[in-house]
């Protein structure tokens, strides 16, 4: 490792992830599945004073932005290797300022969509801890997936439309690209991109 090496075991991140943060105030901004993790560092990037989470399920991926991170200036990053519903188990409800979501893994065979990662009980986790307000992006390339997506967004009561009355959108001002994306793009592959951001608890 060229430099501080920023990964966290996730039984670390079980007892307290400020404390992985060296008590980094506020609540986290979380990628589920960083991929090549350009998304990632842009984000951590521009808003310093924010912890960043990534966690993905590929441990060569993980190590070599774990590396690249080292070689950086950043320290409000902390990698994680496991699968984003091991990850999202052990954060606390209410503790999570923003989720990204980016191109997962469509599964496009019939028998495999079961392994899909947007489902009902992952949105219902994010939405529970999401400050309110706080908003869960995702974004495909693929139709078929973006269905799905687009009815177990709009299934979760706790969360609402941003986009509304649109029910996604194809492009998104000032968003950064990830490197897929800007290669689908070039493919003329129509993409989605959703923000659901999270209802206020009603007042008791």
């Amino acid at each position: 490792m060229p430099g501080p090496d920023w990964r966290v075991s996730l039984e670390a991140g079980q007892r307290d992830w400020q404390a992985a943060f060296a008590g980094l105030p506020g609540p986290l901004v979380l990628e589920i599945g960083f991929g090549r993790g350009e998304f990632l560092l842009e984000l951590a990037r521009r808003a310093p004073g924010v912890p960043h989470l990534g966690v993905e399920v590929s441990w060569k991926r993980v190590l070599k932005l774990a590396r690249r991170l080292a070689r950086s200036e950043l320290s409000n990053v902390r990698l994680v290797h496991a699968t984003g519903e091991q990850l999202v188990a052990t954060i606390a409800p209410s503790s999570l300022a923003a989720v990204w979501i980016n191109f997962p893994d469509p599964w496009p065979k019939k028998r495999h969509r079961r392994r899909r990662l947007v489902q009902p009980g992952l949105v219902a986790a994010l939405a529970e801890r999401l400050t309110p307000g706080s908003v869960l992006h995702v974004a495909t390339d693929d139709r078929a997936y973006a269905e799905q997506i687009d009815a177990v967004l709009a299934g979760e009561p706790r969360l609402e439309n941003a986009y509304a009355p649109q029910p996604w959108l194809r492009e998104v001002p000032c968003r950064t690209p990830t490197a897929y994306e800007l290669a689908w793009r070039a493919e003329g592959r129509p993409l989605h991109f959703w923000a659901y951001r999270r209802r206020a608890d009603p007042a008791r």
